[in-house]
Parts: C-alpha cells; sequence; structure tokens
C-alpha cells in the first residue's frame, strides 16, 4: 500500500462544496482522507509542499479522440492519458470513431484494459449510438455500459436520422446515460471548410453556415423533450445554438452541452493565409458567437468545457485546406488557454472555471471525481496559474502536433496531477529531469 501523502499549505478549490481557501489536502489508500488547515502528517507520509498553487479535483474532459485502434501512428490510448495528465486532466471519454468503431462490448473493454495499462489518466470509453457509425442499426447499448461504457455518441458523425435519435434517447433511458450528439445538418454542411462568412468569401473557400448547426440543436432539444431522454451536445459554436439551450434550460428539459477552449478563443480569421490547424469541425465562427459562448458558460447555459482533442499526423495536415482534415489537439493547452483567455480575461473566476472543467463534467456523464469530499477518489491537480509558458508543440506528450496555439503565450498549468492518489504527471521532477 502506498504512503499516505500530504498537500501542504495549497489554496484549495472544490467548487463541489464551495471551497476556496488555503488548507491541506490528505490522501491515503487512494482516497481522500481530510481536507482542511494545519493537517498534521501521519506516520511514514511524505509531504508535498504544494504552496503557490491551486489544488482543486482534477479536471474531466468528456470528449477526447485517442485513435487507438486503427491509428495508433496519431495517437494510442497511453500517449493521450499521458497527454491528458500533464494537461492537468485525472479522466478523459474517449469517442467512439476508432477503427474498428467502438460500437460492442469487446471494443469497449480492450479500451478499459489499455487504460488501466497504462496507468495515467483515467480513460473512460464511450460507445457507438450505431452499429460501424452508419446511422442505421442502433448499438447494443446494455452489452457496451455492462463493459464500462459511460455513454453513447456518434461523434465525427451527426445522427441524421430523427428516428434513431429518438429511439437511442428512449434506450439511453434504461441505463441513464447521455446521447451525445455532433449537431451537424450534413446536406447543409457539405463541402464546406470553415466557417460561412466574409473570411471564407475572401479566401474562396467554402462555408459551413451556423444553421448547419442549430437545426440539429433545435431538433435534438425536441426530442429531449419528446424522450424524457438525456441528450448532451457536442462542441456548440454558434450563438444561435446558445440560444436554443437557453431555452431549454428554461424549460428544465434534460439538456447538457460543451464548449471547445478554441471556440472560446479563436474566430474565422485564424484560418487567414489557409492555416490548416485552424480547421476544425464545428468551424472558427465570429466574434459575437465567441462572446454569447462566454456568456452561456458563465450563466450555466453551457454546462462544461472539453478539449474535442483530435490528433492528425504532421503530413496529412500539411495539405491543402480543403483537403486536410479537421480538428486539433487540445489536452496539453486547455487549461492554459482557458485560464488565460476566460479567468485574466475576466469572463469567469477561477473556481468557475474548475466548476466547468472538472465538477459539472463529471457529474454530466456519471463519472467518480469533481470533488475533494473525504471519501472521493484522489484524483487532483495542483495548478500552477502564476507559470508562463509558451506553447511549444514539440514538447507534447500526445503523438501529434496539431495545434492552432503553437507559439502562443499561456499562463497557467498543471504542477502536479493524481489520479487514485499516485502522482502520474509531475512538472517540477519533469523540469529537472
Amino acid at each position: 500500500m502506498a504512503a499516505p501523502l500530504l498537500l501542504q499549505g495549497g489554496r484549495v478549490v472544490d467548487p463541489s462544496r464551495d471551497l476556496d481557501e488555503t488548507a491541506d489536502v490528505l490522501i491515503q489508500d487512494g482516497r481522500i482522507a481530510a481536507v482542511g488547515p494545519g493537517l498534521g502528517a501521519p506516520a511514514g507520509a511524505t509531504v508535498r509542499d504544494v504552496r503557490g498553487t491551486v489544488v482543486a479535483p482534477g479536471l474531466v474532459d468528456v470528449h477526447v479522440h485517442l485513435r487507438e485502434p486503427g491509428n495508433e501512428d496519431e495517437e494510442t490510448i497511453a500517449t493521450g492519458a499521458r497527454a491528458a495528465a500533464a494537461g492537468g486532466f485525472t479522466a478523459v471519454c474517449a469517442m467512439p470513431n476508432t477503427d474498428p468503431v467502438t460500437d460492442n462490448q469487446a471494443a469497449v473493454g480492450f479500451i478499459v484494459r489499455q487504460s488501466l495499462r497504462a496507468g495515467f489518466a483515467r480513460v473512460y470509453p464511450i460507445g457507438a449510438i450505431s452499429v460501424g457509425q452508419r446511422g442505421q442499426q442502433l448499438a447494443e447499448f446494455g452489452e457496451m455500459v455492462g463493459a464500462g461504457a459511460v455513454a453513447v455518441s456518434d461523434d465525427g458523425k451527426p445522427v441524421v436520422s430523427s428516428h434513431l435519435m429518438r429511439t437511442a434517447l428512449e434506450y439511453a433511458r434504461t441505463f441513464d446515460i447521455p446521447v451525445a450528439d455532433h449537431c451537424e445538418e450534413p446536406s447543409l454542411s457539405a463541402g464546406g471548410v470553415m466557417h460561412e462568412g466574409l473570411v471564407a468569401t475572401r479566401l474562396g473557400l467554402k462555408g459551413i453556415p451556423a444553421a448547419a448547426e442549430e437545426i440539429m440543436v433545435a431538433r435534438d432539444i425536441l426530442l429531449a423533450e419528446l424522450t424524457g431522454g438525456r441528450v448532451h451536445l457536442c462542441h456548440l459554436s454558434t450563438r444561435g445554438s446558445v440560444e436554443l439551450m437557453r431555452r431549454a434550460k428554461e424549460r428544465g428539459l434534460r439538456v447538457t452541452a460543451e464548449v471547445t477552449p478554441h471556440h472560446l478563443s479563436l474566430t474565422e480569421t485564424a484560418c487567414e493565409r489557409y492555416d490548416t490547424h485552424a480547421k476544425m469541425n464545428p468551424p472558427l465562427r465570429e466574434a459575437a458567437d465567441v462572446a454569447a459562448l462566454r456568456q452561456a458558460l458563465q450563466d450555466g447555459v453551457i454546462d462544461c468545457v472539453a478539449s474535442d482533442h483530435a490528433p492528425h499526423a504532421y503530413d496529412e495536415k500539411e495539405a491543402a485546406f480543403d483537403d486536410a482534415p479537421f480538428g486539433i489537439v487540445g489536452l496539453e493547452t486547455a487549461f492554459g488557454v482557458a485560464y488565460t483567455e476566460l479567468v485574466q480575461g475576466g469572463a469567469l473566476t477561477l473556481p468557475q472555471l474548475i466548476l466547468r472543467m472538472s465538477t459539472v463534467p463529471a457529474q454530466v456523464f456519471g463519472l467518480a471525481g469533481g470533488t475533494l469530499r473525504p471519501g472521493a477518489p484522489a484524483d487532483v491537480v495542483a495548478l500552477d496559474v502564476t507559470a508562463g509558458w509558451s506553447v511549444d508543440a514539440a514538447r507534447f506528450h500526445s503523438k501529434s502536433r496539431n495545434t492552432p496555439f503553437a507559439g502562443r503565450s499561456l499562463t497557467g498549468r498543471a504542477a502536479l496531477t493524481l489520479v487514485a492518489g499516485k502522482i502520474v504527471h509531475d512538472a517540477r521532477a519533469a523540469a529537472e529531469g
């Protein structure tokens, strides 16, 4: 059994208990034993001085792509979980658009085993809604949940059939899991590579209109009302989606939503000079959309921040803009971008950001974590919110480097990440090593 660990003297921020004070955190047997000022160290305990850092529940990312099985050259469960730990995440949810698709019990079990073998951040599988993500036949939710799936999604592909989406929401109620949907009306977005607007016109690129997202957001909200099911809307990007979500929340529907750090901080202008690192789906939108998304996050209309970590090989992104794949890596930059843009930018307080990056995502997907309550798993992060750093993709733990934030100066990063009381990332040791 590991020796007890005392994290001493940090600013403890635990939104699950409205706690924000200088205190110690005692960890024993992989769980939080006590939180309070001036805790004594039990015999044989390791004491770690974390003064100057913010000690919080480990960050939770409900939307990542880890590419294993099928594209291990871009990412593996081990490298993705290591990147997550470096970013301060103690748990991530892996989307099913692997090769083969995670649409059955065996595929879910494989991800669970690979995650345990890696021993970094916890990796929770998300099962596919439809067999092969083909949008025709429901996958076997019960068997996947039994094997460890925490939600279902066809992310990467929208669920085009409203009948299939209705059936999925009804079936998922049996297991009380969310159905996460990539909101995109494909006949409107077909061939589009960035936001439909003035920048796309100037660059001569085909645009994806905001309505392509909003039509599906509206449909999913209506189906959540019809079925009483739990729908989770992935990576919202438009002010119209925010208004639809606001009305759904006011009516008490079982609808939750996420937003990415890139949609909270970048606009369509990042695509200037045909920079494929700014090509993502949904696309970067306009400044008014960014402002609406920030306000929605502050108000709780959007529930949580998720990275949509989407690794791609270097040569894929080095293609012409039209041909390059959508997506960016985000696990190692998510907190720094969010802290710099939102907290330093005055849109959120630090406890609000931790609420949206840890406590709420854990609640939405029914995961252990998101709290420092005694008895809870010791999934903890110590965040150095004074650390200034420059994004250097060559230093990422992820196998892929496709980030629009390369060279960007950020403030805030994980100093120490613990999963079940075990140190899985130590920035000080890494610097000394």
